[in-house]
């Protein structure tokens, strides 16, 4: 299929009035003019894979295939791809592009690679797009919007497992200082960074808010934190099953061979 072809979902976990929405609208219409947005209505920053089940999905249309939901990334996904879009089901789902990296150990509470898993496990090839954040002085979306056009067409042409959901980081350089792709694992950090700072409100008591220290790690080479790092691309087919395959075979092996138990 020709990629003008493509019917595009796209959502984020931002929120619909994201500065990283804007752009991936622009990425999208960059291959396609069929282009559908289904994104919360807040922000859900490490929403992770939750889904509403005990209140009622409230959706506003925000112009022409332009939907947000009072949900969370994969209540937009599920409902964009089986009640909003009309017509023929979309062919791509790109979630981002999301304010800050989402590499490592992250990527389990991200919200912007859960709506991209929604989108797989819908049977849609799905995308998560992240541009990292170094510097105090906010995000290089300009980076994101000039790389990710091509590399979105090279995945898209290439292909990959259905169970697979393609993971992007962009490293926080400019445009040209762009160091090239590179395919990933998924690292983890030598030092966790998440941390709850202890506020006090107006009226004396204290309240807590969550938020990540600064710090980098030193990762092994060939990890999405290596690459970021040094100015790459990070590229990580990600999948759903969480099954330690070597633990698996050693725990098989100690209870099948265990006594049973006395009755």
């Amino acid at each position: 299929m020709p990629l003008s072809d493509l019917r595009i979902l796209i959502s984020n976990d931002d929120g619909v009035h994201a500065d990283g929405l804007e752009v991936l609208e622009r990425i999208a219409h960059a291959l396609t003019g069929d282009v559908w947005v289904v994104a919360p209505k807040e922000d859900q920053s490490g929403a992770a894979r939750a889904l509403t089940l005990s209140q009622p999905l409230r959706v506003r249309e925000h112009g022409d295939k332009k939907f947000s939901v009072q949900g969370t990334p994969t209540d937009c996904v599920q409902m964009g791809l089986v009640q909003l879009v009309e017509g023929k089901k979309p062919d791509l789902v790109l979630s981002g592009v999301n304010r800050g990296q989402n590499i490592a150990e992250s990527v389990t509470f991200s919200g912007t690679v859960a709506a991209a898993l929604q989108g797989m496990t819908l049977g849609v090839p799905s995308i998560a797009l992240s541009q990292a954040i170094f510097r105090r002085e906010g995000p290089r979306w300009e980076t994101a919007e000039h790389h990710a056009p091509g590399l979105i067409k090279d995945l898209v042409g290439h292909g990959w497992p259905e169970d697979v959901v393609i993971n992007v980081n962009f490293p926080d350089v400019a445009p040209d200082a762009v160091e090239g792709v590179e395919v990933t694992r998924q690292g983890r950090r030598d030092t966790f960074n998440l941390y709850a700072e202890e506020r006090t409100d107006l009226r004396g008591r204290p309240y807590y808010w969550m938020g990540f220290r600064g710090a980098r790690s030193n990762p092994e080479k060939g990890t999405d934190l290596h690459a970021v790092y040094n100015g790459r691309i990070s590229v990580t087919p990600l999948h759903l099953s969480l099954t330690h395959e070597e633990a698996f075979g050693a725990l098989g092996e100690a209870l099948h061979t265990a006594p049973p138990p006395k009755s």
